[in-house]
């Protein structure tokens, strides 16, 4: 299916139930990347974070232009959502760990290019199922397309700066954003196609696994604080 030219817009009932579709797809979907974002800089001093929200959002958005082209594909592609799951648990743990709100431990400042590796690496992890969604409601309009990929921007930017300073307020809001990412690592993993093809696990397993995997990036989060305390005395 390849993309209609800009100059075949037809402004119908269509186009705006497949606009309407695109706002609301991203308006879900902004919160994964969203807690990345807002979990990764919260380390950064208080001036550099909107540059790495703005630089983070920036840089996912243009993978995600880039993703289009081989969405479909890479979806297909044997293990690839498996080992991108355990990367996005292994991203959930190492940044509960940096963010931890009740045990103290010792860390070097992160820099803003530090924190920008750590959104690119998890969101081309995570942005093939989103960018798939707006270009299914997209129907092979090109227009709506990059209308979805651009509006994705500023919901992104607003949702990830209003984590961060709910973070800094509330810091255990950082437990909520790492059982969320463990949850996303978990679905990715059980929705491996490999997995499906060999095991096709039931929904009840896939939600079971979701808890799962949302509580144990916590737990083991909070272990590797507590062991990292006590060697230190």
């Amino acid at each position: 299916m390849s993309p209609d030219l800009l100059g075949h817009i037809s402004f119908g009932w269509e186009f705006f139930a497949a606009l309407l579709s695109i706002i609301l797809i991203d308006l879900i979907l902004a919160g994964d990347n969203a807690v990345i974002i807002a979990m990764a800089v919260r380390s950064l001093p208080r001036k550099q974070r909107l540059k790495g929200i703005l630089l983070g959002s920036g840089a996912a958005v243009l993978l995600r232009v880039v993703l289009t082209f081989f969405a479909a594909q890479l979806l297909q592609t044997p293990y690839l959502k498996f080992v991108g799951g355990l990367l996005i648990l292994w991203i959930a743990v190492k940044l509960f760990i940096e963010g931890n709100p009740v045990e103290e431990v010792h860390r070097e400042a992160k820099t803003t290019w530090q924190a920008l590796w750590v959104i690119v690496v998890a969101d081309i992890t995570m942005s093939v199922d989103n960018v798939l969604a707006v270009a299914g409601a997209s129907k092979g309009n090109l227009f709506l397309l990059l209308f979805g990929l651009g509006l994705s921007i500023p919901f992104v930017v607003f949702t990830s700066s209003l984590l961060s300073m709910l973070m800094d307020k509330y810091p255990y809001i950082i437990y909520i954003g790492a059982a969320v990412l463990g949850k996303v690592g978990a679905e990715m993993i059980v929705t491996d196609p490999v997995i499906v093809e060999q095991f096709s696990p039931s929904k009840v397993f896939q939600y079971a696994m979701e808890a799962l995997f949302a509580v144990g990036v916590i737990a083991i989060g909070k272990l590797w604080v507590r062991y990292k305390i006590a060697s230190r005395k």
